[in-house]
C-alpha cells in the first residue's frame, strides 16, 4: 500500500494511492485499520503534502562511512543521534528557505523509516516489526550554522529544512537500494544502503532504549556521499531506488 497525504477543499486528508495512479479517499486511520476509498482524482491532479504528521523525527548522522570521510569526520562507533522538529516538515513541491544568516545550504538526500507500531526497548530480533513504511526524505542543512554551534538544533531544524514525500510504502524493501540527490539535472549524492553502518534493525533498538517510538514517528537513516551546497532557484530531486522521487526548489529568505 502506498499512502498518502492530500489537500482537498483546504484540508489535509489521508489517502491511498492505488497501482492506476489514482488517488483513493482513505477509510479508517494510518496504522490500524486503513483501506482504499473512492477515487478522489489523478496523481497528477491532486496535490500531494508530506506523508507524515509525526511527534519526532529522529535522525542518523555519519551512517555512511564515505560522508564522514568527505567531511572529514571520524566514523562513529554507535549511531550518531540527533532530532529535527516536526515543524521543519514539507511536501513534495514546496519550496524549501535559503535562510538569510546562511551561506552554506546542503541538501542530504535519506531514506526514512516511518515507525507504524509503538515501541520501547525493542531488540534487534523484533525491531522490523515496528515499521509501518518508508518515505524519502531530505535533511535540509545549514552547514556553516550546524559547524558554529555546539549542537545542531539551528543548523538543521530550519522551516522547511524536512523535505519528505512523495508517499509512504507499507511494503518496500529498503535492504540495498540506490539512493540519489540530483540537483538541475546533476547527480551528486549517490550511494547504497547496503553501505550502511548501521542497519535498520540496529538503529531501531539504539533509538528506542532511550525513548518510546510512536505511530508515524520518522527515523531518517543517514545521507550518501557527495554533498555539495545549493543555490537560490536550484531544484533538488532525491530519489530511492524503487520508492520514487521527491522534489523541492530553493527560494531566498524574505522578512
Amino acid at each position: 500500500m502506498r499512502i498518502v497525504r492530500y489537500s482537498s477543499d483546504g484540508a489535509a486528508r489521508w489517502g491511498v494511492l492505488g497501482d492506476d495512479d489514482k488517488v483513493h479517499a482513505a477509510e479508517g486511520r494510518p496504522w490500524h485499520d486503513l483501506r482504499a476509498g473512492e477515487v478522489v482524482g489523478d496523481l497528477a491532479d491532486v496535490r500531494l503534502l508530506a506523508p507524515a504528521t509525526p511527534s519526532k523525527i529522529i535522525c542518523v548522522g555519519r551512517n555512511y562511512a564515505d560522508h564522514a570521510a568527505e567531511f572529514g569526520n571520524p566514523v562513529p562507533e554507535e549511531p550518531l543521534i540527533f532530532l529535527k522538529p516536526p515543524s521543519s516538515i514539507v511536501g513534495p513541491g514546496d519550496d524549501v528557505v535559503h535562510p538569510s544568516l546562511s551561506r552554506r545550504l546542503d541538501p542530504e538526500a535519506e531514506l526514512v523509516v516511518v515507525i507504524g507500531r509503538a515501541g520501547r526497548r525493542v531488540p534487534r530480533s523484533a525491531a522490523m516489526s515496528l515499521v509501518g513504511g518508508y518515505t524519502i526524505g531530505n535533511d535540509v542543512t545549514a552547514r556553516d550554522l550546524q559547524k558554529s554551534d555546539p549542537q545542531w538544533t539551528r543548523g538543521k531544524g530550519y522551516d522547511t529544512f524536512c523535505p519528505l514525500g512523495p508517499w509512504i510504502d507499507t511494503g518496500f524493501d529498503p535492504t540495498d537500494v540506490r539512493v540519489t540527490c540530483t540537483v538541475g539535472g546533476e547527480i551528486r549524492q549517490d550511494g547504497r544502503t547496503g553501505d550502511f553502518l548501521f542497519d535498520i534493525p540496529t538503529l531501531i533498538e539504539y533509538v528506542s532504549e532511550f525513548t518510546r517510538l510512536e505511530p508515524g514517528d520518522l527515523l531518517m537513516t543517514g545521507t550518501p556521499p557527495g554533498v555539495r551546497p545549493v543555490q537560490v532557484g536550484d531544484t533538488i530531486t532525491v530519489a530511492v531506488e524503487g520508492l520514487g522521487e521527491l522534489t523541492n526548489t530553493v527560494v531566498a529568505d524574505t522578512p
